[in-house]
């Protein structure tokens, strides 16, 4: 299967998932910040979709980003049509110059790989809070329907074991000075400040929890998980497994986690936080290479020292109860583990930062 046609059956897919609550996006504009980045490509591809196969009146979308972590390249969504998308540079730490009518608006900003935010710590910080604060003062602004806070599940810290599955209504356990602290505190801020615009303004703030999404568009240098597994395995080298292997993680596939997102923007009650992923399996890493060697001929794997880039307190458990989401939104994820992991490496064979260093040459003809 080609990308295109990858990409272009997650989108169907994600359509399909939303059912009757994408007509509340007809003829409508939503303002996206962190347009650019792997959720926000994917916001954009759906919304084209929806535009040319089921909406009465199209979805104007203004893309928003800053390039920080990502590019203006969008070599996996080409073929996605860019009729009524904007891609605009800006950065939401200053407030942005909207004077057009906006009906919804997520805030999906963010620097959300360990590496990449102990890297930038002061720009997650300022992402995350600064960008909060000015896009809810846009919102103010305009008789909004929706607004949407990216938020993560890291908010819950290391969680206690009889709190795993972790529901919305626990508080966390993390650390305001530790290493993941910019990410983590920075996220628990945005979440006050989006409460606090709901309750003395008024404006419809929802926010969302994802667990550890994944799928094609996750770039190799992310150094996430899922990217990194699948980049070593097929570049013959070793799949790196950061301490003993026991710590545990659920993943939920880009369908599934889309779906989820513009249920809440479009359905979620106000004032109310919702974890979006997916409840099974809760993996531990040494099983999930194991899926990877079984998945990939000559793939191994091993464990590893964590890295001095790689901020240390990593949770030890991660796992959502999605009570909620489902009781109020209907959410049910339905995309396995196992076929999500098949659809990525699939994706990955034909994506350029994947492969091994000769392949890779040989293409370029270097």
């Amino acid at each position: 299967m080609s990308k295109e046609s990858l990409i272009g059956a997650d989108l169907a897919l994600i359509a399909h998932g939303l059912g009757e609550d994408t007509h509340k996006l007809s003829g409508k504009t939503l303002l996206i910040s962190g347009g650019a980045g792997f959720l926000g490509r994917y916001f954009q591809g759906a919304i084209s979709y929806l535009n040319k196969h089921v909406l009465e009146k199209p979805c104007r979308v203004l893309a928003v980003d800053n390039y920080i972590t990502s590019s203006p390249d969008n070599s996996d969504f080409y073929f996605v049509d860019k009729k009524n998308i904007f891609e605009i540079w800006g950065s939401v730490v200053h407030p942005l110059p909207v004077n057009e009518k906006i009906d919804f608006i997520i805030h999906a900003a963010g620097l959300a790989s360990p590496v990449y935010y102990r890297k930038y710590p002061l720009e997650t910080i300022e992402s995350a809070v600064l960008g909060a604060k000015n896009l809810l003062e846009l919102a103010r602004k305009n008789n909004l329907e929706a607004f949407l806070l990216f938020s993560s599940s890291e908010i819950y810290g290391d969680p206690n074991p009889e709190s795993v599955p972790t529901p919305e209504t626990y508080h966390g356990y993390v650390s305001s000075v530790g290493p993941r602290a910019c990410y983590d505190e920075s996220k628990r801020l945005a979440e006050t400040i989006s409460t606090i615009y709901y309750e003395q303004h008024g404006i419809p703030t929802k926010i969302v929890r994802p667990f550890n999404v994944y799928g094609p568009g996750m770039r190799a240098t992310d150094y996430r998980v899922i990217p990194t597994f699948t980049a070593r395995a097929l570049q013959g080298e070793s799949i790196p497994i950061h301490g003993n292997g026991k710590q545990t993680r659920t993943f939920c596939y880009i369908t599934d986690a889309i779906v989820g997102f513009l249920k809440v923007l479009l359905s979620g009650k106000p004032g109310e936080a919702y974890n979006i992923g997916n409840d099974t399996p809760e993996i531990n890493m040494l099983d999930l290479a194991q899926m990877f060697v079984d998945a990939v001929p000559g793939a191994r794997f091993t464990t590893i020292d964590y890295p001095e880039t790689y901020p240390g307190g990593e949770p030890q458990r991660r796992c959502p109860n999605l009570a909620k989401a489902k009781a109020h939104l209907g959410y049910c994820p339905t995309v396995s583990l196992y076929r999500g992991i098949e659809r990525f490496i699939t994706w990955a064979r034909e994506d350029a930062g994947f492969m091994p260093a000769q392949r890779q040459s040989a293409r370029e003809g270097t």
